[in-house]
């Protein structure tokens, strides 16, 4: 007999704890647009998970009203794996930040994206240490000056979309918290993706990295510095839509439409192609020579990690039986010492 679910909002999706963010932090963004995507997916609060490490963004299990787990620095995906691999049934979200996913985390986010598991990893970034302060983190620019670095930090900043395709990633995107109902369709559409969905969302710490992505958000700026993918159609952009991006070869070209070439000739957004290539040179695109993509950038097909290991559990119990601990220990090289 099957059961009607009941039909969802998105207060139905938000606990009673009170929300504990700073004033006017972009962690309120997410968490707006994540309560108001969830019902639209049709999947329960009760098969619906949330797992994060240590930082603000962590707390964001507390402020769902659906299970979670608040686990411990940088180990998130690694939970998130072993919960996905041993009940593929649930709905298993991510939450992580700059310095939680990237620094002691770095192992752990690489091997979830390279296995391909079907979870999603949302990566708030906000070029700092938040909930310590205001130190500089791996996305923190090279000269930054915080508390940590007081004559400028000297650390190569890490990009995380080019770390996530360079480690095979099936679905790669970036949004912003400013840009709300783009950040909103972006969750739908990692939500939707099988296999491991990675997000990152440009978010302001109002407190100690206040206007780091202003002139992504900025009415005067935005449309110069931010191009928005849309799959099959050409990667035009700017105030008056008569800027796009232009491939030489393997380098990118930022022209004026009408003026240094055609419409045709600009490069047209396929997020599908098998091939990381292109993938891998939009997420070095960065101001201010180049406007930064938001949208989907990679969405391809691969066989998840969590399908696989529970199709090889199978297959061994049909053709060696259940088994016991017992004999597994004793099985093999084993010997008796007197």
């Amino acid at each position: 007999m099957s059961v009607e679910l009941p039909v969802l909002k998105p207060g139905d999706f938000a606990s009673d704890q009170d929300v504990r963010w700073c004033p006017g932090c972009g962690d309120y963004s997410i968490l707006a647009q994540m309560k108001k995507m969830l019902p639209t997916l049709g999947i329960s609060r009760e098969q619906t998970v949330f797992i994060s490490g240590i930082g603000c963004s962590s707390r964001f299990p507390y402020y769902m009203n659906t299970y979670g787990l608040h686990s411990i620095h940088g180990r998130a995906p690694a939970f998130a794996t072993g919960l996905k691999s041993t009940r593929p049934d649930l709905s298993v979200w991510v939450i992580t930040g700059d310095g939680d996913g990237l620094s002691i985390g770095g192992n752990h986010l690489l091997h979830a994206i390279r296995r391909n598991i079907d979870i999603n990893i949302i990566l708030f970034n906000n070029s700092i240490y938040g909930l310590t302060k205001g130190q500089y983190s791996p996305t923190s620019a090279v000269g930054k000056i915080t508390k940590s670095t007081p004559a400028g930090s000297i650390d190569h900043p890490l990009r995380p979309l080019t770390v996530a395709i360079a480690a095979e990633a099936t679905f790669v995107a970036r949004s912003v918290d400013f840009h709300i109902k783009h950040l909103g369709e972006t969750l739908k559409k990692a939500a939707e993706h099988r296999g491991t969905s990675f997000v990152e969302v440009y978010q302001n710490c109002n407190v100690f990295n206040d206007g780091q992505w202003s002139y992504m958000t900025d009415k005067e700026t935005k449309d110069d510095n931010v191009l928005v993918l849309e799959a099959g159609k050409p990667m035009v952009f700017g105030k008056d839509g008569n800027k796009g991006l232009r491939l030489n070869g393997f380098q990118p070209q930022v022209v004026e439409i009408g003026k240094d070439c055609e419409l045709d000739e600009i490069l047209v957004h396929d997020p599908t192609v098998a091939d990381p290539t292109t993938a891998f040179l939009l997420t070095r695109l960065q101001y201010p020579r180049f406007p930064e993509p938001i949208g989907v950038i990679r969405d391809v097909d691969r066989p998840t990690y969590d399908f696989m290991i529970n199709d090889q559990i199978e297959a061994a119990v049909e053709s060696s039986g259940e088994g016991n601990l017992q004999d597994l220990f004793t099985r093999g090289d084993t010997w008796t010492v007197d």
